[in-house]
């Protein structure tokens, strides 16, 4: 597992509880006081022991636990997790037996249906006897994708027959407005709806009144990424599940070349507001991934390269590499370093690399000088670019000022 700590993220700031990947500052799961009765943590986990240490660390975060053992995806199979525990019924009833003993919280499970009706009953059975407070069913098979109809009968079948509460799923297809969610419910005779797809495309389905445009749905997504610090990675996705089929249209373009928040942002409109709240936090004392540093950083760097890497003397800057920013190889910084050294008569720049934990820094020598960030990336690639950006702007190749408009330099 991670080495995953809790803590209250930015107390005074964001008034979040985060959870974090202390080797390289990511951040695994944000939550608040507000979500906690309503968010559930799905794990996916093929270890009843593995699965409670994972519950524990949010036990009090959350208002319940789900085993997911529908999901048909290749890496969930091949680790025994998901929709292979559908034909390992023990292992899956000892996952949530250890749950149901061992958490103060209700624990659920999601399950595909199996090739009949009487097979899935009789699993459904089996699990709603460990002790979990429902079942969720997907009328689909382990083998069938959203193109293939939901098997609402075995559902209703189901339903008919255990003891507790059963909700239903796999009618994103079915649901396009608030009206269909009791349509889906009669159908399958569940106390219950469950849906995925339906909502991630646009989330204002759960509106009685009605759904609102996508555009307004986005804006209001990206305040909340904004006013929380969301990972610019996990804005993109979401945004372009929103979107569909609108990826070819001028803000689909835009926000598949984005990169950071504030890109995102920009896309509509809104990178104002990001400066904004950005300048708001930093003034308040917020961390953000700019600050991170590898744990123990002194003891346990390990160098890439055989030459000394004392940095003593090394200038620095706060920058890091955005990769969107240098759309052609010759616009790379170490290009442009290599070109600019040729030009110049002077030795080719050397990288002399560090990793930590998941962490990399490099440092660049140039006409016997050292230059370095002071901020770890993700890959030792980037961190080369980076140290190559340094340089170039203490040659005066590039303008400081250019780097922190574009977010380059914070």
């Amino acid at each position: 597992m991670p080495k995953l700590i809790s803590l209250i993220g930015m107390q005074d700031v964001l008034k979040t509880v985060d959870f974090i990947d202390r080797s390289d500052g990511t951040i695994v799961f944000r939550t608040c006081a507000k979500e906690r009765s309503k968010v559930i943590l799905q794990l996916g986990t093929s270890d009843p022991d593995r699965a409670l240490k994972a519950a524990k660390l949010l036990e009090n975060d959350v208002a319940g636990v789900d085993v997911n053992m529908g999901c048909p995806k290749e890496f969930s199979i091949k680790g025994g997790m998901g929709a292979a525990l559908l034909s390992n019924p023990d292992k899956a009833c000892s996952i949530l037996k250890n749950l149901v003993r061992n958490l103060a919280i209700p624990v659920t499970c999601k399950i595909r249906v199996l090739d009949t009706i009487e097979e899935t009953v009789e699993l459904s059975k089996k699990l709603s006897e460990c002790g979990i407070a429902a079942l969720a069913v997907h009328g689909r098979m382990r083998h069938e994708r959203p193109q293939h109809s939901n098997r609402n009968d075995f559902i209703k079948k189901v339903s008919e027959v255990v003891p507790v509460p059963l909700i239903a799923n796999g009618g994103s297809k079915e649901i396009e407005n608030y009206s269909d969610f009791e349509k889906f419910k009669i159908a399958t005779g569940c106390s219950s709806v469950m849906v995925a797809r339906a909502a991630e495309w646009n989330c204002s389905i759960f509106r009685p009144e009605g759904k609102l445009p996508l555009t307004d749905v986005i804006k209001a997504y990206l305040h909340y990424a904004i006013d929380y610090d969301n990972a610019p990675a996990n804005c993109k996705y979401c945004i372009q599940n929103m979107l569909q089929d609108l990826q070819e249209t001028e803000e689909g373009k835009a926000l598949l070349k984005a990169q950071t928040l504030e890109q995102i942002s920009a896309v509509w409109g809104l990178d104002n507001y990001y400066r904004l709240k950005e300048a708001e936090y930093r003034a308040k004392g917020i961390l953000d991934r700019w600050e991170v540093k590898p744990i123990n950083e002194t003891k346990r760097r390990k160098v890439i390269t055989d030459d000394s890497n004392s940095d003593d003397d090394t200038k620095e800057l706060r920058c890091a590499f955005i990769r969107n920013l240098y759309p052609a190889d010759s616009d790379l910084p170490k290009t442009r370093l290599m070109v600019y050294a040729r030009r110049k008569g002077l030795e080719q720049p050397k990288y002399i690399s560090s990793q930590s934990d998941k962490l990399f820094k490099s440092i660049v020598v140039f006409n016997n000088q050292k230059y370095s960030s002071s901020y770890w990336e993700k890959n030792r690639r980037w961190a080369e670019q980076t140290a190559a950006l340094v340089c170039l702007c203490y040659e005066g190749v590039i303008d400081k000022v250019a780097l922190e408009s574009n977010g380059s330099i914070k």
